[in-house]
């Protein structure tokens, strides 16, 4: 079975230290949560887990996720003054560190607020720099950084998955695979949409049109 996809998963990415799994996988948990909330939130509560909570000042963990939510790479020399910077643009952040136990050591749950807008994204950093999502509004879902992927925030009303299934295929974007939930009938889903190819950002604006979406992000 091939476990690394490049010399680069071996090594490690680019980024400011101390710690891959620390500081290089918190930033990209921070940006994929800024990336899904699509805006800069006013307040920011950071939930600590395991290892995280224990370390997260020692190790960079703090300033990495904040980094990240401000929409800094792992490898921007900006990151370690990113505390600073939140609290010039107004952000309001806020660490707490839980005694609870986590499905892994290194699990942030990240809480964004701007106004009536929040989101809740549960994150791990697995190590490497490389991090999945396990949970989004609630959502239990999982995904990796490295698949092209749709995040689609909807209402659960007919025609949706179509209209997006259908703005894919008239752009040539094959679905490797397509996980919808939902909260109830009529109420709120989540579709997580992995396709064959990067070009998803060609496609932001037109799946936008799309009645009754909330929120469209794309990643890879």
């Amino acid at each position: 079975m091939e476990k690394y996809k490049s010399v680069f998963d071996i090594i490690g990415p680019v980024m400011v230290g101390p710690s891959s799994s620390h500081t290089a996988g918190a930033a990209r948990i921070g940006k994929i949560a800024r990336q899904i909330f699509g805006e800069q939130p006013d307040q920011v509560d950071i939930y600590l887990y395991d290892s995280f909570a224990k370390t997260y000042q020692g190790h960079g963990t703090d300033i990495a996720l904040v980094g990240g939510i401000l929409g800094m790479e792992p490898d921007d020399e900006r990151l370690s003054s990113s505390l600073k910077l939140a609290y010039e643009a107004g952000v309001e952040v806020c660490f707490v560190p839980k005694k609870e136990k986590a499905s892994h050591p290194n699990t942030v749950k990240l809480r964004l607020k701007k106004g009536k807008h929040l989101l809740e994204l549960i994150g791990e950093s697995i190590g490497g720099g490389m991090i999945q999502v396990t949970e989004v509004n609630g959502f239990k879902i999982r995904f990796e950084i490295g698949v092209p992927t749709f995040l689609i925030i909807h209402q659960d009303v007919q025609g949706v998955i179509y209209c997006v299934s259908e703005i894919l295929n008239d752009n040539d974007m094959n679905i490797g695979t397509m996980t919808v939930s939902r909260v109830a009938k009529g109420e709120q889903a989540i579709m997580v949409i992995e396709v064959d190819d990067k070009r998803g950002n060609l496609v932001l604006d037109k799946l936008r049109d799309i009645p009754n979406l909330h929120q469209v992000s794309f990643f890879y």
